[in-house]
């Protein structure tokens, strides 16, 4: 069994209106009433020479979009890796790093999704997308968005 890497992208797909796009896991059937809604993530593969090449190529298999500008946003997360997902890391791996970016589009774009991992998807105005979002570290990036796009 290959087991993940404990290094991981976030993904912050976002207008510069401050539309935030969410996606509601597949497997968010515990998350109770309205699934699990998150931004881009995924781990590190063994073949991703660079973090800026893990982020693309999650937003390309979770949402089908590679047209906009990614930004790595310079900031870190570790935290302790849920108790259901640890089987998928080897057996001393308890914490995953976590990177954030940020991907702006010229608007509101359908993405294509793929249903094994996600089964609905929506834009919503940042505060609501905070609100929504199940994850910590997503409520505090999607948080930083206003800081964020100022400067861009």
């Amino acid at each position: 069994m290959a087991y993940k890497i404990p290094e991981s992208v976030l993904v912050v797909v976002h207008t510069r209106q401050l539309e935030v796009l969410l996606l509601q896991r597949a497997d968010g059937g515990s998350w109770g009433e309205g699934g699990a809604w998150q931004s881009v993530t995924g781990s590190r593969e063994p073949d991703d020479p660079d973090l800026e090449a893990t982020a693309r190529r999650e937003l390309l298999e979770e949402t089908g979009l590679a047209v906009g500008t990614l930004t790595d946003w310079g900031h870190v997360n570790r935290y302790e890796i849920w108790p259901q997902w640890r089987a998928r890391y080897a057996p001393d791996v308890t914490h995953n790093t976590e990177h954030v970016f940020g991907f702006l589009v010229d608007s509101a774009t359908v993405a294509t999704l793929d249903p094994a991992e996600h089964v609905a998807q929506l834009w919503l105005p940042w505060q609501e997308a905070m609100e929504r979002t199940f994850s910590p570290t997503n409520r505090e990036a999607i948080s930083q968005l206003p800081k964020r796009t100022a400067r861009l």
